[in-house]
């Protein structure tokens, strides 16, 4: 048991989660982006471009972040994550153009929102004690999903009074800074509680260790969150132009795919994962393509509207955190921290890769084109569910059925309790998150 006081501990894990969301609005302002760059000159295709860069950075921080955290220090070195995130924003902001400059801030975000995103459950896990870093997760899942909501409404809200998209970007600037200064203040009592609950650390990925997870079962998990994050990141970054070309307020997609997902995930998600991962896995992604068809050809109204965002916002939340779970529970023994590496990097793949490609077909073939292609990815997703649910059928072999995530933690009726404080546990349930 550690010995900081819960209630102690619970103020320190409320601080980190209102980090947590100050600095995820610097993500949610990317969405403004093609909207931004419209205004001055620019086109859908400068914005995803913009987007895409930050996928090579990201790559860099998952991957290294491990070697970052061993320097300074999880909380210091997201702080320098959010110094980075800072520098995004107010470069997004006084430099609107879509020149070299731009790109730079492109990368400059990858690079802090990667460090963000990999370390802050290494964060968690120094705070919380095992048996209680489901439910963490999930409150650290719902800040975060919050903050990348926040950031297009800031937009809306610039907008109504009177002020330019650009100022979105300066209040997600302060935000972040805000958000390191926090983790700053918080640090050493981040390091006392690891001392009592035991070293938690990030892990090193290698090629072995890529290659043997990629030959796993795993990779069906891997493959789904990369596709997944292509779903949401080219909705998500075009939607501003989506809603002007429907004279829809853009807002109402954000509201309702916001709200739907952090409260799937606060209070429906503890219920989903214990139920069979195929099963479930395979109904909420068929939600993902009702909720594309009903973009294409159902919306009418901003009532319309908001329904489709909150079944998009239903079926990408609890999607991500069933398939999640899969990927830890099938990966190959001893490797579960790597593959939750490579599905956070397939996650990066999709969220910050699709919207290059999203971007240049908005620009040569419209906006609907683009969605049929989008509905194309989400039928892919839903096919390998409804593929490993045929696959599992005593008709082709006699398999056990598969662990739910909430298993995991819980032991066998043959292995006695063990507490493991050393495994890393999994990411947060984000998008962006």
């Amino acid at each position: 048991m550690p010995s900081t006081p819960p209630q102690q501990a619970k103020g320190v894990f409320g601080l980190f989660c209102l980090a947590s969301y100050l600095l995820s609005l610097s993500y949610g302002t990317t969405f403004l982006l093609a909207m931004m760059l419209s205004a001055h000159g620019g086109s859908e295709s400068d914005a995803g471009t913009i987007i895409s860069v930050a996928m090579l950075s990201t790559f860099m921080a998952v991957i290294f972040s491990g070697h970052l955290t061993d320097l300074f220090g999880a909380p210091r070195a997201i702080a320098c994550g959010a110094l980075l995130l800072a520098a995004a924003c107010l470069g997004f902001a006084t430099l609107p153009g879509h020149g070299t400059a731009v790109l730079i801030f492109g990368l400059v975000l990858g690079l802090g929102w990667g460090v963000f995103y990999t370390l802050g459950p290494i964060v968690v896990a120094m705070l919380i004690e095992p048996a209680q870093r489901v439910k963490h997760f999930a409150l650290l899942s719902g800040s975060m999903m919050t903050g990348i909501g926040t950031g297009p409404l800031l937009g809306r809200a610039a907008q109504a009074l009177g002020y330019p998209v650009e100022s979105a970007f300066l209040v997600a600037a302060f935000a972040s800074l805000l958000g390191g200064l926090v983790f700053v203040v918080i640090g050493p009592e981040i390091k006392r509680q690891h001392s009592t609950l035991g070293p938690v650390i990030a892990c090193k990925i290698t090629l072995p260790a890529t290659g043997r997870v990629l030959r796993s079962r795993a990779v069906f998990a891997i493959m789904m969150v990369g596709l997944g994050g292509a779903i949401f990141g080219g909705l998500s970054s075009f939607q501003t132009s989506y809603a002007t070309l429907n004279q829809l307020d853009y807002s109402l997609f954000f509201l309702g795919f916001m709200g739907a997902a952090i409260t799937c995930r606060l209070l429906v998600a503890g219920l989903i994962v214990r139920r069979d991962p195929y099963v479930m896995s395979c109904l909420l992604t068929a939600l993902m393509v009702v909720s594309v068809l009903m973009l294409m050809f159902f919306v009418s109204s901003g009532f319309t509207y908001l329904l489709a965002a909150i079944v998009l916002g239903v079926g990408y939340g609890l999607t991500y955190s069933v398939i999640n779970g899969l990927a830890a529970n099938e990966a190959p023994a001893g490797l579960t921290p790597q593959s939750l590496v490579l599905f956070s990097l397939a996650y990066f793949v999709g969220v910050f890769g699709f919207p290059w490609l999203a971007g240049q077909i908005i620009v040569n073939y419209g906006m609907h084109t683009l969605l049929w292609i989008i509905l194309g990815i989400a039928l892919c997703n839903w096919s390998i569910t409804l593929g490993r649910l045929v696959w599992r059928l005593p008709l082709f072999q006699n398999t056990p059925p598969p662990r739910t995530f909430a298993s995991r933690l819980a032991p066998t009726v043959k292995v006695p309790p063990v507490t493991q404080p050393g495994s890393l546990p999994s990411p947060p349930h984000t998008p962006t998150e």
